[in-house]
């Protein structure tokens, strides 16, 4: 049997009957990919991620973070790919927030690693984000409570006990890695 290629409209169309209602697929040159649905750390990291985005932003009064968001970052066969958070620094504000799918190019993708399928393939993810235009990664790695950037100057990392900072990027931007992984009172 010969398998039609699905492009972006009709995954969007049928994302809704996939398993998950679809909030786990991906889009992989044409053929849906479910990922496993992450665990509640992975939540805790985004939770921590917004609220230090929010406030960055904010003071910034440029730029905005999307969580989610599917970039559809090739054509024929479609592949869009779901990152944990896209961060857009220009363009009106919030341009692309109420989008399921976009094909603006934002300045940073994170990637939480919060399950082995969203390990795997990790290096071809992120030479695909470099060559679709994206400035620069960050993989975070719940487990070993790290942050990793890529960009096109070289790697770059953070553990425990150090500052995300001095980012081209986001200048002034400051994050203790902890604070990445904090989980909140109420969920203690």
């Amino acid at each position: 049997m010969i398998q039609i290629a699905m492009t972006v409209e009709q995954f969007l169309e049928q994302r809704g009957e996939m398993p998950e209602g679809g909030q786990w697929a991906e889009l992989h040159a044409g053929v849906p990919v479910f990922l496993e649905p992450p665990d509640v750390d992975h939540g805790t990291v985004v939770l921590n991620l917004s609220k230090a985005f929010a406030t960055y932003f904010h003071q910034a009064s440029a730029g905005y973070a999307c969580f989610d968001l599917g970039l559809h970052i090739s054509r024929q066969p479609d592949t869009v790919y779901f990152p944990a958070v896209s961060l857009f620094l220009m363009g009106p504000r919030f341009a692309e927030s109420d989008n399921a799918v976009t094909v603006t190019v934002p300045a940073t993708v994170i990637e939480i690693l919060s399950t082995p399928d969203r390990k795997q393939g990790l290096e071809l993810r992120m030479a695909q984000w470099l060559y679709w235009g994206v400035g620069e990664i960050w993989m975070i790695d719940q487990k070993a409570e790290t942050v990793q950037l890529c960009n096109r100057q070289g790697p770059r990392g953070w553990g425990t006990g150090e500052v995300i900072e001095n980012l081209d990027s986001l200048p002034g931007f400051r994050l203790p890695v902890t604070d990445v992984f904090e989980v909140p009172e109420w969920a203690k």
